[in-house]
């Protein structure tokens, strides 16, 4: 079996998905997870299928043709990881009156930790009473060994103090 990460970007419409994975399947693809939403009248997505050895470069060849349906289309095998995952899976999620960079600095401090970002979910909605902006963020990371999680906490509260955010960090 051949793994393949797919990343697909185009203007939405209805079918999209369905034309995906229609490929998919007749080409003897296996759709194993996805990440898709619709982003400013864009569909963009990232998805990983397994397919037969034997039947990989006939499935990437049409997945590459549905980018004559407007889609823009990497594909790339995933590449075994050399070591197991390490360190532990935590969730951090931030709720916070909306401005430019607070991804930045999260990110940032996250980065100098060594601290692996693996999904990430942001937004930007309005308060229920005042209707200011509110961004708020939701993460699965994955803490490395030599980083305790009661460190890693105490870092993003005092950023969440810095950047007047509600930060809530869970094992």
């Amino acid at each position: 079996m051949k793994d393949l990460v797919l990343t697909l970007i185009g203007p939405d419409r209805p079918g999209l998905v369905e034309r995906v994975a229609e490929t998919v399947a007749a080409g003897g693809g296996n759709w194993l997870e996805s990440r898709m939403a619709h982003l400013a009248g864009q569909f963009a997505g990232i998805l990983r299928v397994e397919v037969p050895a034997n039947k990989a470069d006939a499935l990437v060849a049409a997945i590459r043709s549905l980018g004559d349906t407007g889609l823009r289309l990497i594909i790339e095998p995933t590449v075994p990881p050399e070591t197991a995952q390490l360190g532990r899976a935590v969730a951090l999620e931030l709720v916070g009156q909306d401005r430019p960079g607070i991804m930045k600095e999260v990110s940032q401090l996250l980065a100098a930790k060594g601290v692996n970002v693996e999904e990430l979910s942001t937004d930007r909605s309005s308060a229920p009473m005042s209707g200011e902006p509110l961004f708020s963020a939701k993460a699965r990371v994955r803490v490395p060994n030599n980083l305790s999680v009661a460190e890693l906490r105490g870092a993003l509260e005092q950023l969440a103090a810095d950047l007047m955010v509600e930060m809530h960090v869970a094992e």
